[in-house]
């Protein structure tokens, strides 16, 4: 009897059966073929194969809130605050150095706090530093400020004067260089106004000259130099002349003659 015959017998069939039952048991999942295949060379397959998940993204540490900027008017409430308890120079140029609400300071390399004889009968408030002032650390010292040292000498006051009655005393409203040299905005003056008050009444002068748009807008809180320029004022219990800013007059030649009226003026209040 061959192997078909036997497996067709009733006996051979229930063997059969068996033996593929044992096999199913044992994991067998496909029938063997008549020629040999190997599976080292065939990609790996899954019935039901599961989609590929992405790799979970590393957790990091959260990302601390930026501090929140000051508003304006708390900047000015602190700028008052150090100001105040200034009791004297060195202390005022203290408060100002120890200052962080003035994004300027970020982007200067000094701090221009003044110059000449503090006892000085004349106060020159100037606007903001510029490259050689930033660089140098004191107001006026470009050509800007060579020209105002040979206006005020011609009416006989210096910054380097001993003498009270022939000396001037010379500070800015912003200490910190703007970028570009760029006009100071409205809110930085006005941060900076309480230590340029402050400034004011420790100095004592008996006569304040505004030089340029920025003093006359943080003392007289108002524009137009041009406008303004001559003509005297008082603010903070003090005669105050508007003049052009030496910058104007080095672009504007012309202009020197209406300059040299506004320090002849000077000269007779002086008197």
């Amino acid at each position: 009897m061959g192997i078909a015959e036997d497996i067709m017998a009733p006996e051979g069939w229930h063997a059969a059966l068996a033996a593929l039952a044992w096999q199913v048991d044992l994991g067998v999942a496909e029938v063997v073929g008549d020629g040999p295949i190997d599976r080292y060379e065939l990609p790996e397959t899954s019935a039901n194969p599961l989609p590929k998940l992405a790799p979970a993204p590393a957790r990091s540490a959260p990302t601390p809130a930026p501090p929140m900027a000051p508003s304006g008017d708390e900047a000015v409430a602190a700028a008052r605050f150090a100001a105040e308890r200034a009791a004297n120079l060195d202390d005022l140029r203290q408060a100002l150095a120890a200052f962080d609400h003035c994004e300027l300071k970020k982007g200067a390399r000094n701090l221009v706090f003044s110059d000449g004889n503090p006892k000085a009968r004349v106060l020159i408030l100037g606007e903001a530093p510029g490259r050689e002032e930033d660089l140098e650390g004191r107001p006026f010292v470009g050509r800007a400020g060579q020209l105002l040292d040979r206006m005020f000498a011609a009416i006989g006051l210096s910054r380097s004067s001993p003498d009270p009655a022939a000396a001037v005393y010379i500070t800015n409203v912003m200490p910190w260089r703007p970028p570009q040299n760029r006009d100071p905005e409205a809110n930085e003056i006005a941060m900076m106004r309480p230590f340029v008050e402050r400034h004011i009444a420790l100095v004592d002068p008996d006569v304040i000259v505004l030089v340029g748009n920025t003093p006359l807008q943080a003392i007289l809180n108002t524009k137009g130099i041009l406008r303004a320029r001559g003509t005297w004022a008082t603010a903070l219990g003090k005669p105050v002349l508007p003049m052009t800013h030496p910058a104007y007059l080095l672009r504007n030649p012309a202009a020197k003659r209406e300059a040299w009226a506004d320090l002849l003026n000077l000269k007779a209040k002086l008197r």
